[in-house]
């Protein structure tokens, strides 16, 4: 009986421990060194929520970055396909009922994130004790995230910029601003397309519009009013309407994603398409969904860039966890990974500049494949994207002046 009672008190101090290491949210991390965050790390397990969208992104994450996390830190990785814009309103639920967290990581930007920070949902500011954070990122690139400042609760996860792509087999020049593109629509009814504000991308492609017809300081300082957003970018809203009749389907309709976007161009319905992902034509160019003189270009005046990033939830159930996971996200070996086209092609948002020797070469072997712009050249010619609370201001006069007119 005696022996039964040790084995029993035994298994429960080892239960105990283990409830404590899986969840140490009640540590407090600023009394602990780096090294000690990432101990406590060892054994547990921790939930990312991020976008599920892309196979690509999914298989690495499960099959490469999950791997490593449990031979780096023996952590297991429970990978959860729920999007930022749905994660915000199950963190305003779990903090209105002071229940339980659920979510250790988070891949979030833009709206989404200042959402987050402005009803508190965020822990931080943690990125000082990610040592490759300190290590590996250019600080000032991750200050701001769509003009509204990070303060250290984001970490930066990679880096996406617009291009657009065209094909050299049916056109000798492409477009370089809004102007030539309208001169190309008038010239070739219906080959031009893109989708409506719904989609991130159709988004971008709206912005991007806007900065190259009204440039790009105006916005800066501009009060997130309606009236008057609508003054400064009225000339963009005329320079749509203008060019509404001569898209795919005289603009009666507009795609639905990119997706559709990408088939249509494949198909020889439209002569181009655009997308985030700067390697993204190399992809498909590789795959056959594109011609094999399928070709990456910028606007003359650059294209708008952003940083995707990773936070933690202010009641984030493993933060030491969640620690350990951004660390190795920032890692080159993580970071060299993704930038491969054919895992991702994702642009790297540590330094190239800041790396050791040995670390450069696991980025300069990678082959970016054809029909591509090299990283610098498409960073050389980056805009920075539109302040947070602008963005549905302008989706929504979008949808107003030029969708619904």
């Amino acid at each position: 009986m005696k022996k039964l009672t040790i084995l029993l008190c035994t298994l429960l101090l080892l239960f105990t421990a283990a409830c404590q290491k899986q969840t140490n949210d009640e540590v407090d991390f600023d009394t602990l060194s780096n090294q000690e965050i990432l101990d406590a790390a060892q054994g547990t397990t921790i939930n990312f929520y991020g976008w599920g969208g892309d196979p690509n992104i999914n298989d690495w994450i499960e099959y490469s970055v999950a791997p490593s996390l449990k031979e780096k830190y023996g952590l297991e990785l429970n990978y959860v396909h729920m999007a930022a814009p749905e994660v915000i309103p199950k963190l305003l639920n779990e903090k209105s009922a002071n229940s339980k967290g659920t979510v250790d990581v988070v891949w979030i930007n833009g709206a989404n994130f200042k959402a987050a920070m402005e009803n508190n949902l965020l822990y931080g500011p943690f990125v000082t004790k990610v040592d490759n954070f300190n290590a590996f990122v250019d600080q000032e690139s991750a200050q701001f995230d769509f003009g509204f400042p990070t303060d250290g609760y984001e970490a930066p996860y990679g880096k996406a910029q617009l291009v657009f792509i065209g094909d050299t087999a049916r056109h000798d020049q492409f477009f370089s601003n809004h102007q030539e593109l309208l001169t190309f629509a008038k010239a070739n009814l219906g080959k031009f397309a893109y989708p409506e504000v719904k989609d991130f991308t159709g988004s971008a492609f709206v912005r991007n519009m806007i900065f190259d017809i009204v440039g790009t300081e105006v916005f800066k300082d501009l009060k997130a009013d309606k009236d008057e957003v609508k003054k400064v970018i009225q000339p963009a809203l005329d320079y749509f309407n203008e060019l509404e009749p001569y898209l795919w389907n005289q603009g009666q309709t507009y795609p639905a994603d990119l997706s559709q976007l990408d088939k249509m161009f494949s198909d020889g319905e439209v002569d181009y398409t655009f997308n985030y992902t700067p390697f993204h034509a190399s992809v498909k160019i590789e795959k056959g969904e594109f011609p094999e003189t399928a070709q990456t270009f910028l606007l003359e005046n650059g294209t708008i860039g952003n940083i995707h990033f990773l936070a933690i939830p202010f009641n984030a159930p493993n933060k030491a966890g969640a620690i350990a996971f951004i660390n190795y996200i920032l890692s080159p070996e993580a970071q060299a990974q993704k930038y491969n086209k054919l895992v991702w092609g994702d642009l790297p948002s540590i330094d190239y500049n800041l790396l050791s020797d040995d670390d450069k070469k696991l980025f300069d072997h990678i082959d970016i494949g054809k029909g591509v712009l090299k990283q610098e050249e498409v960073l050389a010619k980056r805009l920075e994207e539109m302040r947070a609370d602008l963005v549905p201001i302008v989706e929504e006069l979008w949808r107003e002046e030029v969708l619904e007119k």
